[in-house]
């Protein structure tokens, strides 16, 4: 009785170690990402309000101004949209970027494996992936931005806080306002931003990772003489390089984006991209325009906070992405698969 306990005992293990080798980059995406996006909240939270707050403030004073008119709740305000969503949004992603890799693999294109090829796949494969998950991702960032901007959207109305709204409360408003469609709010911005975005932030990561010594089955080498750091460390470096500066590149846009989003949500009237583009570099009175050079760093505002929470979320991220792939490929095999 105890062998065929020990008998089946194994057979489950086995079977459930053979799952996860099947879905291994679902189940590496989705792990890393709750670690990741639990870590980075704070900052993107933070980041936001940079974005749409009218008078410049520096980032330890709007955390103060936070923490003591929200506590420490207000940090994390509308993070467990992030949390219920990452799970379809990472899995989906990976899924999409590792199809599309295996794709170009099995039939052998490019036949060389150089720099720019690999980088090449790895940004074709995030740009499909980001174009397509941005219809399911759109809505819940709304909700986020929603919630995040509770309280300048309720001075832009006119309107004290007494108790902030619940998430469930944020959807029923926009949806009482704007119908089904309200959701989509900026949805051409949110498609555009996530298409050039994930598609640039995975020709970087894998165009860094070659550099650095990866080899083509997906596993770290040696790294190269000119970069002598401990291969454990390389994931976090290309994570964090390739983070900050794709989400450089696509930041005024995101400005763009959450600003639309804020107006259309205030009920203010609405402006065109072009518009809102050239009133947040050039100020709101055309007689007297703000320097280009003033308007742009106004544009980037928040881009250092933002910058932080990408090294820490994206270097996080593909630290414990490499970490639990490598745990699965560890696990014991069938008997069968030894021989």
């Amino acid at each position: 009785m105890s062998e065929k306990r020990s008998s089946e005992y194994l057979f489950d293990s086995v079977a459930l170690n053979e799952s996860l080798r099947r879905n291994k980059a679902v189940v590496c995406a989705v792990s890393a990402s709750y670690i990741s996006t639990f870590a980075g909240y704070p900052l993107d939270s933070i980041k936001s309000r940079l974005q749409t707050i009218r008078t410049p403030v520096t980032v330890p004073k709007l955390a103060i101004q936070v923490y003591r008119e929200e506590g420490v709740v207000g940090f994390y305000r509308g993070l467990w949209i992030p949390l219920m969503t990452i799970s379809f949004v990472r899995a989906a992603s990976f899924t999409i970027y590792t199809r599309t890799k295996e794709y170009f693999h099995d039939r052998h294109w490019p036949a060389q494996s150089t720099v720019w090829s690999v980088a090449s796949i790895g940004g074709i494969g995030g740009a499909l992936s980001g174009s397509l998950i941005s219809f399911g991702s759109a809505p819940f960032e709304l909700v986020k931005v929603r919630r995040q901007l509770e309280y300048s959207i309720a001075a832009s109305k006119g309107v004290r806080i007494v108790k902030a709204p619940g998430t469930l409360d944020a959807v029923k408003d926009i949806f009482q306002l704007y119908g089904l469609r309200g959701l989509y709010i900026g949805f051409r911005l949110h498609f555009v931003r996530d298409t050039m975005g994930t598609g640039l932030y995975f020709f970087e990561y894998d165009g860094m990772r070659h550099l650095m010594g990866r080899l083509s089955s997906g596993e770290q080498g040696p790294t190269p003489h000119w970069m002598p750091i401990p291969p454990s460390v390389v994931p976090f470096m290309c994570g964090s390089l390739a983070g900050v500066t794709s989400w450089a590149l696509i930041y005024p846009l995101d400005v763009v984006k959450t600003k639309v989003q804020q107006r259309a949500l205030a009920g203010e009237k609405k402006r065109g991209v072009l518009e809102t583009l050239h009133r947040l570099i050039r100020g709101p009175d055309p007689n007297s325009p703000k320097p280009i050079v003033l308007g742009l760093a106004r544009l980037y505002r928040g881009l250092g906070v933002s910058a932080l929470r990408s090294i820490t979320t994206h270097g996080l991220l593909w630290t414990f992405f490499d970490l639990t792939a490598s745990y699965i490929d560890n696990l014991p095999r069938a008997p069968d698969d030894n021989t």
